[in-house]
């Protein structure tokens, strides 16, 4: 019974997501005005602005400013607060719309940003670049913030940023998990999943174990402490500071080390089941296996974080429903951090077992074009340039391939300061990064070990590198390459969608065989000037696309009855693939739509009509293109003399 009310609960969300007219907004309510709200865990705590003790990092702006910078990361109030700004300074481009509501009741923001003036947006080829689906990985929100604002500030004054507002449809949503992204932001807390309560370590408790700040200084660190029994920790003797650590055999040790925290469940281990824990980037559909312990026969694959079910989690299933109802989308990016690396598709296979060849010839282009422009040394599939042939199920690439038939990314941000090897031992270790820091970060990414009072274990030391703004994110000073150059890659990706344009309607008569009538041929012909065909292979496999569609229309007057003009001859277009014909007067048609295929990138494509007159007048038509992904071409007019 929970199953059918779950399935009948989607469908209506389904269909009130595909059906509705998003309203813009002008204020965002988040659920900590409610007092009476009440969303905890089995610890007692509150997710979110109410986690105590709140957290004011160094690295994040709180309250929105003047300018929008990239020398520093924003909370979701002022990433919400610019995006208002925006809808307000820019009505002509932006609307500013909510698709969902979080876990916890978070509204999900998204933009749609293209010229009003030249069309509709669903009327375009489209690009969705989404950021934050993973709480902790807050660079991948900037870079959609420094897309928006680049696209916003540049039209009118860039030509080349003025053709692709004005020709193609960006949605942007930068926060797909919003109370993740508050966790992360506005605590100690660190965590990569949502925050629905998850049993991390299966003893039928949830969040009982999360970390604990020791010391109060708003940073969830290492500990230290002394343990010549068990110990497996030694300084490194590569460093002569004596702060970075080195792994040896338990009992051959000085320390042992252990993230900041007390064993609050008292099973004798430390933070092992903290906030959440679903991923959702294992809760898409395609190749979707189910949690460890529901897989009944414990011989098949299963997949940490993948969630009760496919698209179980309304974050990850507003961006399906959202995108299924709107196939004009073709270039997707959802961003997370951190390896650095351009990841696509497959997850479970080789990329030459599954994916068609002109598709995946596609995908390894715009690879190395990512590695131009970021200067990622990794891009490649996710099952073994990524996994090193270990399989990801439930991968939101996958869905995006298999399903949509989409250009799909899910690119990952930040070298975790990994940028140079400065002893030349082969390898980019602690040592290096310390370097790095030292020479490049002004010092500020580690935090000097320093004592403190455990509860359980007495006097520890408590440091390290920075957890969230050195390790999982770039500091703040240098986060503007990393959101500008992989917004930069997105663009060009979005400079190579189709854009139709007209060539040419030509008409040529053709041999009549009634007395007192002339056959004419009609030959519609139109330009794709972008290099992507008007779509991937595996969309027309999937039948996420329709072919193009050329479609020529009379004035009904023209077949009416005994004074009829003309009329489309049916016979001579019924054979043909895609045939439509839409009635008109007495039965007889007005139009008549063909489908045409998908024009390659950089080419024409056409199709033949077959028009019967019957009086030496002049007639006058009109001609549609119409492609999911290529767009609409605006009517153009012909004369038949």
């Amino acid at each position: 019974m929970k199953r059918i009310w779950f399935f009948i609960s989607f469908l209506l969300m389904a269909n009130n997501l595909l059906c509705q007219d998003y309203k813009p907004l002008t204020k965002i309510v988040w659920p900590e005005s409610d007092a009476n709200d009440s969303i905890y865990t089995i610890a007692g705590y509150r997710h979110g602005l109410s986690f105590f003790p709140q957290v004011k990092h160094a690295d994040v702006e709180y309250i929105a400013g003047e300018e929008m910078t990239f020398n520093i990361f924003h909370s979701a109030d002022v990433m919400n607060e610019w995006m208002i700004r925006w809808s307000k300074e820019y009505p002509e481009l932006v609307d500013l719309y909510q698709v969902a509501e979080s876990y916890e009741g978070r509204p999900i923001l998204q933009m749609t940003v293209t010229s009003k003036n030249k069309g509709k947006h669903t009327d375009k080829p489209a690009a969705f670049f989404e950021g934050n689906r993973h709480s902790g990985e807050v660079t991948s929100a900037e870079s959609v913030m420094w897309l928006a604002d680049h696209l916003l500030t540049s039209y009118g004054e860039d030509p080349e940023i003025t053709r692709l507002v004005d020709n193609f449809t960006f949605y942007l949503r930068p926060i797909n998990n919003p109370d993740g992204h508050n966790l992360y932001i506005h605590t100690a807390q660190s965590n990569r999943s949502t925050v629905r309560p998850t049993d991390n370590d299966n003893d039928g408790l949830l969040d009982e174990d999360s970390p604990d700040d020791i010391n109060g200084d708003g940073i969830i660190l290492s500990m230290r402490w002394k343990d010549s029994e068990k110990g497996n920790m030694i300084p490194d003797p590569d460093d002569p500071s004596g702060r970075i650590m080195k792994r040896v055999n338990p009992g051959e040790g000085e320390y042992i080390i252990e993230s900041e925290g007390i064993d609050n469940d008292g099973d004798g281990e430390i933070n092992e089941d903290g906030i959440g824990g679903l991923d959702l980037h294992r809760n898409y559909p395609e190749n979707w296996r189910p949690e460890r312990g529901i897989e009944a026969t414990g011989r098949g694959f299963t997949q940490y974080g993948a969630g009760e079910y496919p698209l179980s989690e309304t974050e990850t299933r507003s961006v399906v429903t959202f995108l299924l109802a709107h196939p004009n989308v073709y270039i997707v990016n959802s961003m997370d951090t951190r390896v650095p690396m351009h990841l696509r598709p497959p997850s479970t296979s080789n990329s030459d077992e599954r994916m068609y060849e002109e598709d995946l010839e596609w995908y390894k282009y715009f690879d190395n074009v990512g590695k131009q422009i970021t200067g990622y040394e990794r891009a490649g599939d996710v099952y073994q340039d990524y996994g090193r042939g270990n399989p990801l199920f439930g991968h939101g690439p996958d869905f995006g391939y298999w399903y949509y038939g989409a250009i799909w990314y899910g690119d990952e941000l930040w070298n975790g300061a990994r940028y140079k090897d400065y002893d030349d031992d082969g390898d980019i270790d602690d040592i290096d990064l310390l370097r790095w820091d030292e020479e490049e970060n002004d010092g500020d990414g580690f935090i000097e070990w320093t004592e403190a009072e455990h509860p359980d274990y007495g006097a520890v030391e408590i440091g390290g590198f920075h957890p969230k703004f050195f390790s999982q994110n770039p500091p703040a000073k240098h986060l503007l390459p990393w959101a500008r150059n992989q917004a930069l890659f997105n663009l060009e990706m979005v400079k190579h969608l189709p854009l139709l344009e007209w060539e040419d309607i030509e008409i040529k008569k053709a041999k009549s065989y009634k007395k007192d009538s002339t056959d004419y041929m009609i030959t519609v012909t139109y330009r794709n000037t972008g290099k992507l065909p008007t779509a991937l292979k595996q969309a027309h496999l999937v039948k996420i696309v329709r072919e193009d569609q050329v479609t020529i229309s009379f004035d009904r007057e023209l077949i009416a009855g005994d004074d009829q003009v003309m009329k489309i001859i049916r016979e001579e277009q019924e054979g043909r693939r895609g045939y439509y014909g839409r009635g008109g007067i007495d039965g007889a048609q007005s139009s008549i739509t063909l489908d045409a295929g998908y024009a390659q990138g950089e080419s024409t494509n056409s199709r033949e009509f077959t028009i019967r007159v019957y009086k030496d007048t002049e007639i006058k038509g009109k001609a549609t293109v119409s492609s999911t992904r290529g767009g609409v071409l605006e009517e153009k007019e012909f004369v038949i003399r």
